[in-house]
Order: C-alpha cells, then structure tokens, then sequence
C-alpha cells in the first residue's frame, strides 16, 4: 500500500498483502516525471480532461471492487468475468477462451485463489498464470502464442488485484514494467535510460510499491493529494504512450489496434477506452492456440 513516511520501529502491522516498498535500484529523475505530467495534462485537455479520466477510473474500480470482493466472488460468473477483461487491453483478445474452457466453476476459484488464497503475492500471481490449461504443443508457433495468453493473464491479474483494492496494491502490469524484456513505463522516468542496456529494477510487487511512493510523492508536490492510486497511473500511461510512440507502431500494434491521438493511447493503457457502439464487445472469444482438458 501507499507509504509517505517510515512507520515507527515499534508499531507492528499485520496485514495481508502488506507490500514495504523497495529501495529503487536506479535513480528516477524528478524533471522526467514533470515532462510527463505536464505533457498529461496537456493531452487530456485535448480530450475530455482529466476529472473525466478520473471518474472513468473510479468507475473501473467500482466494477472491480463490487464483482471481486471477498463476499461477492463466489457469485461471480463468466460474463462478468468478460465485463471485466473488456477492461484489461492487454487481455481482452487472448485469455477469456482459456477461462471458458475451464469453466465458470474453476475460473471463479481460480480468481478466489488469486485474490484471497494463501501464499506470496508474486507465487500467486504467476500460479494463475501457470494453472490455465494452455498446450503448449510441439511447434515454436504454438508455444508463442501460448506464452503470450499466459502474458496477458498475468496483466489480468495484476489489474484484478490493483482495481480490486488500490491502495493496497501498485499496478504491476507488464506495460509499467517487464524485467524479461527490460521494458516499460518506469524505464522512461531513468536518465539516460535509452542507452541501458540492463535495467536491474526487478519485479517485485516490493518494488513496483517502491516506485509507486516515488511517483506518488511526485504527484503530492503538485498539490495532488486526492485519488493518488489514479494520479500515478495515468502519470505512467502517459510515460508508456511516449514510449510506444516513439517505436514502430507495426511491430507493437497488435495488442493496440488502430487509436487516434497520444489520448487514445493513454486510454487504451488505463482501460477506459471508448468500447465499441451497440454494446459489442471486445473480448475475443476464440483461440488459435490448444487448451487441454
């Protein structure tokens, strides 16, 4: 969760999750993150603006805190699950024919699992990832697409635990960082970080909490006090959209389709994009790829 300031060394806190936030490896850059600010604040105002972000977050949140909460889940269905992953960018296109495979009974425990089970965080989260039923088969095609579907459903479960309660957790989708390809919205708040060959942040849920305080305290400087969780996350969204922007879009884009404007891009990260007209969804519910029983 959000720490400002050291807890005193004789008050014990016992919760679960408690997530201390790391010591950064690398130093982030104070000016980075100001280019980014301003430069969100200019493109939101090019859109709706930002108190329209935030109520669209908010609404998010909501969503996910009514369907995933401890007394609501086991009443949780697969097509609320869809609702759901319409808001995960990431996922919506790879992980829902796996989940319906398994069926709504699994899926749900699956979830449960995940969010309330016993364990360490990072274990649980990768566990989700592992139990889906994907055959990796035998050929190079087959087992990048699997690896991909298990990709997106670590980005789901990282949005269902962050939106399910986010103070308590920092949003540790790969777009905000992925140690395997050293790629990311953090990247872009490290000086001189384009000629890195390694950045050793790491991806620990105590290190992206450890980045969250630095961004958040960031934000505070601002005079932002009020749905800091939000703040930070479109202050990263906006980071990652100038990275993306700055790549070939062809090599990027399938995940992204075909957006407008740097807004859209930002959207598209914090899954508050416009959905589709008529209430069609964006939920792809086929896959090339071979679940097992």
């Amino acid at each position: 969760m959000l720490w400002f300031k050291k807890q005193p060394k004789d008050v014990q806190v016992i919760e679960r999750d408690l997530i201390v936030p790391a010591e950064l490896t690398l130093p982030f850059d104070a000016n980075l993150f100001q280019q980014h600010f301003s430069n969100l604040k200019h493109v939101a105002e090019q859109d709706a603006g930002l108190d329209a972000y935030i109520s669209s977050m908010q609404s998010k949140q909501k969503l996910y805190a009514e369907s995933l909460n401890e007394a609501a889940i086991d009443s949780l269905s697969l097509e609320k699950i869809e609702v759901l992953l319409e808001l995960v960018f990431t996922a919506r296109r790879r992980v829902y024919p796996v989940l319906q495979k398994m069926g709504e009974q699994q899926s749900v425990l699956l979830i449960k699992t995940l969010l309330y089970g016993n364990g360490m965080l990072l274990e649980r989260m990768q566990s989700f990832t592992e139990a889906l039923p994907v055959d990796e088969g035998a050929d190079k095609a087959g087992q990048k697409l699997a690896a991909k579907i298990k990709r997106a459903a670590f980005d789901f479960a990282a949005e269902m635990l962050h939106y399910t309660d986010p103070v308590k957790y920092p949003l540790m989708s790969r777009w905000v960082w992925d140690q395997s390809t050293v790629s990311g919205a953090l990247r872009e708040f490290i000086r001189g970080n384009d000629h890195m060959a390694e950045v050793p942040l790491g991806n620990s849920p105590e290190m992206f909490e450890g980045a969250r305080k630095w961004l958040a305290e960031q934000v505070a400087e601002q005079g932002i006090y009020k749905d800091v969780p939000f703040w930070v996350d479109m202050v990263l969204a906006d980071a990652y959209s100038t990275y993306f922007r700055s790549m070939a879009e062809g090599m990027l884009s399938a995940d992204f389709g075909r957006s407008g404007g740097p807004e859209e891009y930002v959207k598209k990260f914090l899954g508050i994009d416009t959905m589709r007209r008529s209430g069609r969804t964006r939920v792809k519910k086929d896959s090339e790829v071979q679940v097992t029983n």
